[in-house]
């Protein structure tokens, strides 16, 4: 469920690794990782997954099975994440990549409190992308 969500085309194009990523690379990830993620719902079932890695984090949603939904899972699960993270967690900072050309996230990123301190190039397969780095403190509050 989650590599199918992973692997859909429109979640590829925005992400830092954007090849369609096999079974066997996913069962690796996801054996190092599963401690770190969680899964959202939407209306009970499955739809999306949240990534913690320190104070790092990153998401993707089942852009297919939410259709016109997406934008409010969109903004459900960042208001969600954020509070496990500065709750549950007790981070003091939460922070993430998204590339520059990602207008939608960042946007999404700024309502919620977080603001940008970096950007620079990485390499996403091979093409030089700019990555802009946003964070928020958990002291700080959402606009």
């Amino acid at each position: 469920m989650v590599l199918s969500w992973r692997n859909h085309p429109a979640v590829r194009a925005v992400s830092l690794t954007t090849h369609e990523i096999q079974p066997e690379e996913h069962a690796a990830w996801w054996a190092s990782r599963k401690a770190n993620v969680l899964i959202y719902q939407d209306e009970g079932r499955p739809a999306g997954v949240v990534i913690f890695n320190g104070g790092t984090w990153s998401f993707y949603l089942d852009v297919e099975g939410l259709g016109p939904r997406l934008l409010q899972a969109w903004m459900r699960l960042e208001k969600e994440a954020v509070e496990y993270a500065f709750g549950t967690l007790g981070l003091e900072t939460l922070g993430g990549e998204t590339l520059a050309e990602n207008k939608q996230v960042l946007a999404l990123h700024r309502r919620f409190g977080f603001r940008e301190t970096r950007r620079y190039e990485r390499l996403v397969d091979g093409v030089p992308k700019t990555v802009v780095w946003t964070e928020r403190k958990a002291t700080e509050r959402a606009k």
